[in-house]
C-alpha cells in the first residue's frame, strides 16, 4: 500500500501540520486577508481539460500546501495508487485488486490478475451490453406480447443503482433516453408501489443487479416483481435481465431471462457504475456510443490521477484539503453543492462512496486508527441549498463547501432577463457569491447581522454535461476518495460496517416469519422495544 511501517500521525509531514494547525488561529491566516493575495486563484487552483479545480478560499499558504504535498509522497499516495491501476492487491483485508479503472481502460493492454486479463473480460461484457441495447433498439428483442421495450426498472441497492442513478438523471437533461429507466432499490413496497405506476408492465424490462444475486432487498424486490409479471400473464423469461458475478444463481438460464452481464470482485459496488452495473442501464437508455463517451470523460481523469505530478494533481490535492479540513481544522462534515439541477443525484452516489470507503476505524493492516478518516457527506443543488441549510453554513458551525459549476447550460431557447441578468447568469452570480460570502464575512455592531467569515470552499468548473465532463466528475470523486484512503492508511475498498445491522436483521426476520406461520405466536422471547415494535406492525396500527 506505498504506507511503510508507519501509521498516519507519525508522518513528519504530519506533525509538521499539526503544529501548523495551531498558526492559522492567527488573524493574519483569517481567509479574507489571505484571499487580496492577487496571484491566490492562480497559484491555488489546478485546471485539466475542461475541468478546473479552485481551493484558492481555502484555509492555506503556500508553506502549508508544500507540507501536504509532502505528507502525500510520505505516505506513498501515487505508489498505490499506480499499484491499484496495474492490478495489484490494495483491498488488502479482502485480498483483492480494485480495478474499476480497468473498466473504462481504452489503452489497448493488457491488465493481468492471476493471469486472467482484465481487460478482455471487460470488453467482452461491454460487446455484449452493445449487442444486447441495438436488439432493444432495433426492436429485435420484444415482451411477452410482442411489444418493444419502452421503460426498464433497476432492481439493485447501494453501488448497484446510486451511480447509475446519478449519470442517469444527468445525461438525460442533454439526450432523450430511448428507455427510461427508474430504481427499484429500497424493499418498502411502497417504492414497488411508486415505480410500476409509471411503467406499463408489457413494455418493461427488469434489469436485476446484484453480484452474490442474495442481497436480502434486492431479493425480495425480484420476488415482488416476479408476482407482478405473473398477475399481469407475462412471462418472466422475456422481462428479466441479471447483473450478476460469474456463477451465481442470477448466472442461470433458467433464472436470468434474456441474459446475464457479469460483474466482477475486482470491482466494487460503489466504484462500479462503468461496469456492467451502470453500462447495462446506460447503454439501454441512451445507446453504447453514449456510455463509451462517458467512460473516456473516466479514462481522461484516471490518467490525470496517475499521471500528474503531486502539485499538478487535481484529485490527489483534493484529497489533501480534505485531510487538512477533518483532522488539523477539526471540521466534521463537508457539503458538495452543485450549481445545476442535473446533478441534484450527484450528492447521494458521493455519500456512499466516501462514506463508505473511508469512515473506517481501522488502518489497512488492522490497527485501531488514531485519527479521524471520513466525514459526514450531504448536499443539495444550489440555489436550492441557499434558501434550505446556509444558515448554518454562515452563521452555525463551520463545515468546507464544494461548490459545483457547470459553464454551458443546456437550454438554449429563448430566456427572460430577470433584475438585468439571465436565469444561468443568476445561478452563477449566486455561486460566486456565496463563496466570496463565506471566506469574507462581514462585521455588524448587530451580533444577529455578523458573519464571522473564515469559512473554506472550493469549486470546481466543468464545460457541460455531455457524457464526456460527466465521466470526468465521476472518476474526480472516485481517485479523490481513494487517495484519502491510501494517505489516511484505511481500505477504501471493504465496508464491513454494514454487516451487523443485516445480521441483527436476520434474527428479527425468524421471529416474523414463525408469526406468519402460527399466528399464536408471541415474541416473548424478544427484548421488550423488539416485541413492541413487531406487536404494533401485525397489529396494523398504534
Amino acid at each position: 500500500m506505498g504506507m511503510g511501517r508507519k501509521t498516519f500521525s507519525t508522518h513528519t509531514a504530519c506533525q509538521n501540520l499539526k503544529r501548523l494547525s495551531k498558526t492559522f488561529e492567527d488573524k493574519k491566516f483569517h481567509l479574507k486577508n489571505l484571499i487580496q493575495n492577487k496571484d491566490r486563484l492562480e497559484n491555488f487552483s489546478l485546471k485539466l481539460e475542461e475541468f478546473f479545480y479552485d481551493f484558492s478560499k481555502q484555509r492555506i499558504d503556500d508553506i502549508l500546501l508544500n507540507e501536504l504535498l509532502d505528507l502525500a509522497r510520505e505516505t506513498g499516495a501515487k505508489d498505490s495508487f499506480s499499484k491499484m491501476m496495474s492490478g495489484k492487491i490494495v483491498n488488502v483485508i479482502e485480498n483483492r485488486a480494485a480495478l474499476h479503472t480497468a473498466a473504462r481502460d481504452f489503452t489497448h493492454g493488457p491488465v493481468l490478475l492471476d493471469d486472467l486479463d482484465v481487460i478482455s473480460e471487460i470488453n467482452r461484457v461491454n460487446k455484449q451490453i452493445k449487442y444486447f441495447s441495438q436488439k432493444v433498439h432495433n426492436n429485435d428483442l420484444k415482451g411477452s406480447t410482442g411489444r418493444s421495450f419502452t421503460d426498464a426498472i433497476i432492481i439493485g441497492i447501494g453501488g448497484s443503482y446510486l451511480g447509475c442513478e446519478f449519470v442517469y438523471t444527468a445525461l438525460k437533461h442533454t439526450i432523450e433516453p430511448v428507455i427510461n429507466l427508474h430504481f427499484l432499490p429500497n424493499v418498502d413496497i411502497d417504492n414497488f408501489g411508486q415505480v410500476i405506476k409509471a411503467i406499463d408492465p408489457e413494455t418493461c424490462l427488469w434489469i436485476v443487479i446484484s453480484k452474490s444475486y442474495t442481497t436480502t432487498e434486492t431479493m425480495a424486490n425480484l420476488n415482488q416483481a416476479l408476482l407482478f409479471l405473473k398477475n399481469n400473464h407475462l412471462d418472466p423469461l422475456k422481462h428479466l435481465v441479471t447483473v450478476t458475478a460469474k456463477g451465481s444463481p442470477g448466472d442461470d438460464p433458467s433464472s436470468s431471462g434474456l441474459g446475464a452481464f457479469h460483474m466482477f470482485d475486482f470491482i466494487g459496488g460503489r466504484y462500479s457504475v462503468t461496469s456492467a452495473v451502470g453500462g447495462l442501464p446506460l447503454s439501454l437508455a441512451f445507446g453504447f456510443d453514449i456510455f463509451s463517451r462517458f467512460l473516456k470523460g473516466c479514462h481522461d481523469m484516471d490518467l490525470h490521477a496517475l499521471n500528474a505530478p503531486e502539485k499538478k494533481n487535481i484529485p490527489l490535492t483534493a484529497a489533501l484539503i480534505s485531510i487538512w479540513n477533518s483532522n488539523f481544522l477539526q471540521y466534521p462534515a463537508q457539503a458538495i453543492i452543485p450549481y445545476s439541477s442535473a446533478l441534484s443525484k450527484l450528492v447521494p452516489h458521493i455519500q456512499q462512496l466516501s462514506m463508505e470507503s473511508l469512515g473506517k476505524g481501522v488502518t489497512s493492516d488492522g490497527k485501531i486508527t488514531d485519527h479521524k478518516t471520513g466525514v459526514i457527506i450531504f448536499g443539495e443543488p444550489g440555489t436550492n441549498a441557499q434558501h434550505s441549510f446556509f444558515q448554518l453554513a454562515h452563521q452555525g458551525s463551520p463545515f468546507p463547501i464544494e461548490f459545483i459549476g457547470v459553464v454551458k447550460p443546456i437550454y438554449n431557447k429563448d430566456q427572460a432577463k430577470s433584475k438585468g441578468v439571465y436565469n444561468h447568469q443568476e445561478l452563477w452570480a449566486n455561486m460566486i457569491a456565496q463563496a466570496n460570502a463565506l471566506a469574507m464575512g462581514r462585521d455588524n455592531d448587530n451580533k444577529a447581522k455578523y458573519f464571522t467569515g473564515n469559512r473554506p470552499s472550493s469549486t470546481i468548473l466543468i464545460n457541460d454535461l455531455t457524457p464526456e465532463s460527466i465521466g470526468l466528475l465521476l472518476a474526480f470523486y472516485e481517485a479523490r476518495t481513494i487517495y484519502e484512503g491510501f494517505i489516511l492508511g484505511v481500505n477504501p475498498f471493504d465496508q464491513f460496517g454494514v454487516e451487523l445491522g443485516k445480521v441483527l436483521a436476520t434474527d428479527i426476520r425468524g421471529q416474523i416469519k414463525r408469526k406468519n406461520i402460527d399466528e399464536t405466536y408471541d415474541f416473548s422471547s424478544l427484548d421488550p422495544a423488539s416485541k413492541f415494535y413487531l406487536d404494533t406492525l401485525f397489529k396494523g396500527s398504534l
